[in-house]
């Protein structure tokens, strides 16, 4: 099943039938970044998996027996065992399955990534509330605080001195903050990355990687889904199929 083109399973819904053996299941949705966290993961590793994507304006009664709060990211294996929040579905597929290992297995370097996760999760907020304002309010009290944030992780990697924030290739941290990052041209905010020279490195550098790329989002279909998503319509989900 394409995470791409699969179309949104609604109230109603008939509930899927168990993870076939061999596989694991993510339930998603296109356009959330939470869930395209794990999706890059599941890409960057190949693991094989299927996805079913979750109509989160319209959801499916079935659906809060796989995760309670009724959101996406939830993993479930063959086993039926479940697991939910975004960066615990990361760090879950990092330590079950063999290849590329994301989190560097020193204990510093991995409380590093940690560190910076903490100081990514103010934008995360941030931004989710320019989305619920903007076209409502003036939002420039929002961009400063947002232009300031980045001013931390520019500094991060000032000190750093290498082109990702976990080091000189592609790490967990990088798929755990790059979702937001990629819909800043969506939202007209890649002005806030003016004054940070080496986080628009990082962004040229993360366009290119494998995984980020399969799983490119039109500009777009984002700025689509979210007209209807504040909405409040069913139809955000699915938009662009």
């Amino acid at each position: 099943m394409s995470e791409k083109s699969a179309r949104s399973l609604a109230k109603g819904s008939a509930p899927p039938s168990a993870v076939p053996e061999g596989l694991i299941r993510v339930y998603s949705m296109r356009f959330c970044p939470f869930a395209k966290r794990t999706l890059l993961v599941l890409k960057a590793k190949g693991i094989k998996h299927e996805v079913i994507n979750i109509n989160l304006k319209d959801k499916p009664e079935w659906f809060f027996t796989k995760n309670p709060s009724g959101l996406v990211p939830v993993l479930e294996n063959s086993q039926g065992q479940l697991i939910y929040e975004s960066a615990i579905t990361c760090e879950y597929l990092d330590e079950v399955y063999p290849g590329k290992k994301l989190l560097p297995s020193d204990p510093y370097e991995k409380a590093c990534q940690k560190m910076v996760f903490e100081l990514f999760s103010k934008v995360s907020s941030l931004l989710a509330s320019f989305i619920r304002r903007r076209g409502k309010e003036d939002c420039s009290d929002l961009k400063e605080e947002i232009c300031k944030e980045f001013s931390k992780l520019e500094e991060v990697l000032t000190n750093k001195k290498t082109t990702y924030f976990g080091g000189s290739s592609v790490s967990m941290i990088d798929y755990l903050i790059w979702p937001w990052f990629e819909r800043l041209e969506a939202l007209e905010l890649t002005g806030c990355t003016d004054h940070t020279p080496k986080i628009q490195l990082w962004m040229a550098a993360m366009r290119e990687d494998p995984a980020v790329s399969a799983l490119h989002i039109d500009v777009n279909n984002v700025r689509g889904f979210l007209e209807l998503y504040m909405q409040n319509s069913t139809e955000a989900c699915d938009y662009g199929l």
